[in-house]
């Protein structure tokens, strides 16, 4: 049975606005609300609250802390001396000032003073309209001991604060000291969910390799993390304010002793796997393509076995080296079905704007739109999807206060895509690296953002241009994909998520970009402009547009020509022999 809220403004106040907000909140999580009005004097009100059989009492009061400790005096005496009344649960929202002098009361089972955020009131309405003693935020005592544990507070989360999205930002400091430092800053400002901490390049590429690491790079990109000590004295910084969860990326080689490790200090909320990345083909590892991508896909199993939530971080990869449009919305496709023939369950949609640099705001919805509708198609009882918005690194400027106002613009295109979670780009990153005032002021900018546009958006699918768009790149993208399953051999298993099909199509150039010209693992072929704020293929010869059609059947004779008799291509570059110990 849906419970009850009785609420009024108390004594002499006759500010109500906050209050019939905060009842507007209370029915749409399915309480029933009666308001008794403004300046209700404490008896009747505690006679309206017994009458009713509320069970909850909400008093609101926005005049000064004087005269406030007095009532609030009288109506805990009143309360005390009534076992019918103390058995209610009492509310308060005042005030900052009178916020503080309720909480010191410890007599309010929980306390507003406007400052939260929605999340926060929501958080809190869902879980006591469930019977429940409910603290913020939800899943926060699921702090992991252990893989099996894993993951869980993040669908916690996700669940407590819709249609307000999670909030994850990216820290990391060049120095231990400071990174803990700022996590506990972070952790009692209360302004994010998910810390994802960036770790150095020596911790990412070596972390369990010490005699490769370059100690002149130590804190170059991120956090110098050596042991697993490090990332207990983190997960500790975390246990404050609103604790937010941890999450890390998985490393450029070792994924699975990294993902191990990770579970079972941070409890990694969810891990970043990519398919094609951290070797060769973008050097952040010397592993091959083959290989990585074999390591990649035993990873996610790994996290998948585990119950960890998997994103695969792939699609904007290749948008970052300017492939064109079509072949991010296949890879998309890509990312999520191989997490789902690996076994995943909970799967993180990351969808990047802004990539590349120069691409429109509709046409970046066309494309993430026609990202979802493929990766949507995979979703089932056994594989559920969340979509993650973000804005891109290169579209924030040097100045400061125009990065500001890109922050808040990718923040509003995002939240049309209706996303469960936003990954907030500190607004700084073009300058410097974020510290903990950096977040807490980005996180903030979102916020702002976010609470302006969930009482709706104009619909970008309604669009024409944004519609066409869409429609065209999931055909074209569903074309590539054909494509791709069609280069297994004979008899082969799903090509999809076959290693040497993969390869291949990077290879001969199915999958391209311009920024992969010489590498020794891909094809390097294709050239990309920017027409009309969309990234497209060109045609060498006469510079129009390329449709994947064109384009694929200039790769067939390429790929009878070259492909060996097993179907597949070797990985141009083979693993590095394991160093002396």
């Amino acid at each position: 049975m849906s419970k009850l809220i009785v609420a009024a403004a108390i004594g002499d106040c006759v500010h109500v606005a906050g209050v019939l907000s905060f009842l507007q909140l209370a029915e749409e999580q399915g309480f029933k609300t009666v308001f008794l009005g403004p300046a209700v004097p404490v008896g009747r009100f505690c006679e309206a609250v017994a009458g009713l059989d509320a069970d909850f009492a909400a008093v609101s009061y926005r005049l000064g802390p004087i005269p406030a400790g007095r009532l609030l005096g009288r109506l805990q005496e009143r309360v005390r001396a009534d076992p019918d009344l103390a058995r209610r649960r009492w509310l308060l929202g005042g005030t900052p000032t009178v916020a503080a002098l309720a909480r010191d009361s410890g007599f309010f089972e929980a306390v507003f003073s406007g400052r939260e955020d929605l999340d926060v009131v929501i958080a809190y309405l869902k879980a006591a309209a469930t019977g429940g003693r409910p603290g913020f935020p939800p899943g926060a005592g699921s702090r992991l001991k252990g893989a099996s544990q894993a993951g869980l507070g993040l669908l916690d989360r996700i669940a407590g604060k819709s249609p307000y999205p999670l909030l994850r930002h990216h820290f990391g400091r060049p120095t231990m000291a400071e990174t803990i430092d700022g996590v506990r800053k972070i952790a009692e400002a209360e302004v994010l969910d998910v810390v994802s901490l960036g770790p150095d390049q020596n911790a990412q590429a070596s972390f369990f390799r010490p005699g490769e690491q370059d100690p002149a790079q130590d804190g170059a990109g991120g956090v110098p993390i050596r042991s697993a000590a490090d990332l207990l004295a983190i997960r500790d910084a975390a246990d404050a304010g609103n604790h937010p969860l941890l999450r890390c990326y998985s490393g450029t080689r070792d994924l699975l002793r990294m993902a191990r490790l990770l579970a079972s200090t941070i409890g990694n909320a969810w891990a970043a796997v990519p398919l094609f990345w951290y070797n060769v083909l973008d050097g952040r590892s010397p592993r091959g393509l083959r290989e990585a991508i074999a390591e990649n896909q035993a990873a996610i199993r790994w996290h998948a076995e585990a119950g960890i939530p998997v994103e695969v971080n792939e699609a904007h990869h290749w948008s970052l080296r300017d492939a064109p449009d079509t072949i991010a919305v296949a890879a998309a496709y890509l990312a999520a079905y191989n997490a789902r023939a690996l076994g995943a369950h909970d799967y993180i949609a990351q969808l990047m704007l802004n990539t590349p640099p120069r691409t429109s705001a509709r046409m970046d919805l066309a494309k993430m739109l026609a990202k979802m509708d493929l990766i949507e198609t995979l979703v089932g009882p056994d594989f559920r999807v969340y979509r993650q918005v973000r804005a891109g690194l290169s579209s924030f400027p040097p100045d400061l206060a125009m990065a500001r106002g890109q922050l808040a613009h990718a923040t509003s295109l995002g939240m049309a895509l209706k996303p469960n979670i936003v990954h907030v780009v500190g607004y700084s990153e073009a300058d410097h690296i974020a510290t903990a005032d950096d977040v807490i002021e980005s996180c903030k900018i979102a916020r702002g953002v976010i609470r302006s546009t969930l009482d709706g958006l104009p619909d970008p699918a309604a669009d024409p241009v944004v519609a066409s768009r869409r429609r065209e790149l999931r055909v074209e993208a569903l074309r590539l994909i054909g494509a791709i399953a069609d280069l297994a051999p004979t008899g082969a298993g799903d090509p999809l998520t076959d290693p040497g099909v993969l390869v291949t199509a990077v290879t001969l150039g199915y999958l391209d970009a311009p920024q992969l010209k010489g590498n020794p693992a891909a094809a390097g072929r294709v050239i990309t402009r920017m027409i009309d704020g969309a990234c497209v293929a060109m045609q060498t010869e006469s510079g129009m547009p390329l449709g994947e059609g064109p384009r694929l059947a200039g790769l067939t004779g390429l790929a009878a020509k070259e492909v060996r008799r097993d179907g597949y291509l070797a990985d141009l570059r083979p693993a590095p022999a394991a160093p002396e110990r």
